[in-house]
């Protein structure tokens, strides 16, 4: 069982999560126009904090995330509200085929940082997503691995304009970033801020 499995069935209790989605979900719909058209993909989506937090200002919502038991958990919760225009399915874009669905928007949050081969993934969402549709990357700032910890082998959060020029590379243009929230975590010295920003790109039409 992987690390985020064994996790699924507590994810939700902490409220902070809850709380950073909600932040992400508004940013997301000040940058994206025409939200209420657009069909949502969230990549990594865990248990759906960010796609739920969206939903209702989407058309249609998709939960993909790589463990089997955060889709379940996902799917539960679609299950116990009815809710018809979600779906939740378990892919990995870094080592599987990509669905044969298009999207208007696709959206992660704090996902990239655990991806090894991150520009390879921001390609493969290019390639998910419609002409004139948008990318949203959520996810920290450079830190100094305090987050995680010792052990941790992903990012230590990004540089902003290095995942700007990735976005970029990866096709994407009118990229914009900026920071929507603070994780809050006890330290040795007090508590310790983490800056969480996000990236927005648009797909030509």
């Amino acid at each position: 069982m992987s690390e985020f499995d064994a996790k699924a069935r507590t994810w939700d209790d902490d409220p902070q999560k809850a709380e950073r989605a909600r932040c992400v979900a508004d940013a997301i719909a000040a940058r994206v126009p025409d939200l209420a058209r657009r069909r949502a993909l969230e990549y990594g989506s865990g248990t759906g904090l960010l796609g739920f937090a969206l939903r209702g200002r989407v058309a249609a919502l998709t939960l993909a995330d790589s463990s089997s038991e955060m889709t379940r958990v996902a799917r539960e919760k679609i299950a116990a509200l009815g809710a018809r225009d979600v779906t939740a399915v378990q892919l990995d874009l870094t080592t599987g085929p990509a669905p044969g669905e298009v999207y208007d928007l696709v959206c992660t949050l704090l996902t990239l940082h655990h991806v090894p081969d991150v520009p390879a993934l921001l390609r493969r969402f290019h390639a998910l997503v419609a002409p004139a549709g948008y990318v949203c990357v959520a996810d920290l700032d450079e830190e100094d691995g305090s987050f995680h910890g010792a052990g941790f082998e992903g990012h230590r959060g990004f540089r902003r304009e290095v995942m700007a020029s990735w976005l970029a590379e990866a096709g994407f243009s009118a990229i914009e970033l900026q920071g929507v929230f603070e994780i809050e975590r006890p330290g040795p010295g007090g508590i310790r801020r983490y800056p969480v920003f996000l990236a927005v790109g648009r797909r030509a039409a």
